[in-house]
């Protein structure tokens, strides 16, 4: 019989996310082909690959946002499921604490997202407009609407994609300080190379509807691009997203990948 020990052990090894023969088509055509996949409770992990390859989709599905989608397999993910886009999707007509309130009520609940928004930067910013933020400032809105419903697991579908890059810098920064204090799973879809290794402690590249690679990133944080081990990571990643050393840095390699 199992110790008590025992017992503790196998529930901690159970995956938040655990995607069993996974399959999604459109139109006839098949972006997802039977994928295969666990990811651990708490680990920060990212997905790259070509436009098209299906990472939107893989993350929709997680999301359980593809409604009369053609598919199969089996797919399981916790209950509390966050989503930030590259869109920070505020609604213009309401303020930000408002935005960041949307779906909750009470009491309680107000006191949640002014402390959200202080963790994100934005404390003293709860009666702005929406029009009034940067870009920055509205995707940190879109983070603390995340957390206010305390996921525990965070899809972000390219958040820092439309950003000028000190402000990625800022936001990798914040991304990582919130996921190091809240601990949720995190599943981040980027074009971004660079972006992968330097935040992630797993990196997935999806082609043609498959993992083509699933690479562990061991070196501790704050991560350097000048650290020669994670140039090897990146070349290994370049390697597997088609992209040839002469096309130049990884960071130069979005439109291609």
């Amino acid at each position: 019989m199992a110790t008590h020990t025992e017992q503790l052990t196998t529930i901690e090894e159970v995956p938040a996310v655990r995607l069993a023969g996974l399959t999604r088509s459109f139109g006839g055509r098949t972006v997802l082909d039977g994928i295969d996949l666990d990811l651990p409770a708490g680990q920060f992990t990212a997905l790259l690959g070509h436009s098209g390859s299906g990472k939107s989709t893989l993350l929709r599905a997680i999301a359980g946002l593809d409604h009369r989608v053609a598919g199969s397999g089996q797919l399981t993910a916790p209950e509390r499921v966050s989503v930030v886009f590259q869109d920070s999707r505020l609604l213009p007509w309401r303020r930000v604490l408002d935005n960041v309130l949307l779906g909750t009520d009470g009491k309680e609940a107000a006191d949640r997202g002014r402390a959200a928004l202080a963790e994100v930067g934005l404390a003293g910013r709860e009666r702005a407009w929406p029009n009034e933020l940067s870009g920055g400032e509205a995707q940190r809105a879109a983070l603390a609407r995340s957390l206010v419903r305390k996921p525990e697991l965070l899809l972000a579908d390219e958040p820092f994609g439309a950003l000028d890059a000190l402000t990625r810098i800022r936001m990798h920064v914040l991304l990582r300080e919130l996921w190091q204090r809240h601990r949720p799973s995190i599943l981040l879809v980027t074009h971004d190379v660079d972006e992968a290794i330097v935040l992630a402690d797993r990196v997935l590249v999806l082609d043609q509807g498959r993992i083509a690679l699933d690479l562990a990133i061991e070196r501790p944080h704050p991560r350097s691009y000048r650290d020669p081990l994670l140039g090897h990571h990146r070349e290994r990643l370049l390697t597997a997203l088609g992209v040839t050393a002469h096309e130049g840095p990884a960071h130069q390699q979005e439109d291609h990948q």
